[in-house]
Formats: C-alpha cells, sequence, structure tokens
C-alpha cells in the first residue's frame, strides 16, 4: 500500500541496471534487482502519478530503462563515478533522471 498522498514528493534511488556485464552492483540485498524488479518499480512509478504525486526516479542509461519510462519525461545527466579502487577507471557517464511533473 502506497502513503504518499497528492502532491507528496517522492525520489525512487533504486540500483541501477548495469550497463555493461561487468557491472556488478545491482541490490542493496543478496536478492538483487532484475528486470522482474524494475518492471515492479515502473509501476509503482505510475500508481504514485496516478496519485498526483510528483515523482522523479534516477537509473542508468540503457535501452531497457529507456524503453520502460518512455512515457514520461526523461532528463540525460552526465555524471562522474567517484566510486572504484583504481582512479583510472573513475570515468564519467549518463544516466536518467525520469519524472513525471515539469
Amino acid at each position: 500500500m502506497l502513503k504518499a498522498e497528492t502532491d507528496d514528493f517522492v525520489y525512487l534511488d533504486p540500483p541501477y541496471k548495469p550497463v555493461t556485464s561487468t557491472s556488478k552492483f545491482t541490490a542493496y540485498t543478496h536478492q538483487g534487482l532484475g528486470d522482474d524488479d524494475q518492471l515492479k518499480l515502473r509501476k509503482t512509478f505510475i500508481e504514485l502519478s496516478h496519485k498526483n504525486c510528483k515523482v522523479l526516479l534516477s537509473n542508468s542509461d540503457t535501452p531497457f530503462i529507456r524503453e520502460l519510462y518512455s512515457g514520461f519525461n526523461i532528463k540525460e545527466v552526465d555524471m562522474q563515478r567517484v566510486i572504484n579502487s583504481k582512479g583510472s577507471k573513475r570515468t564519467g557517464h549518463k544516466e536518467l533522471l525520469i519524472y513525471n511533473f515539469s
């Protein structure tokens, strides 16, 4: 049950969809966050939108995520990944901000 109400602001920051086959971090738990979970998250995003909540979600820039949220506002942002034991691996990449408000 979603307790958010009309005009509430909800930010969703899930483990991102991996952008490469070597991307390892997909969850905060051992169960992971696979495609089925991403689909459930989209359902929650839509439910919150139907309740007239303002919803912002961040995720990786992949074709799967772009397709999943194709009916919503999508903004690309350039990010610098600073979490890596090797400084040379701290490279820039694109992430998506997906939202349902103007």
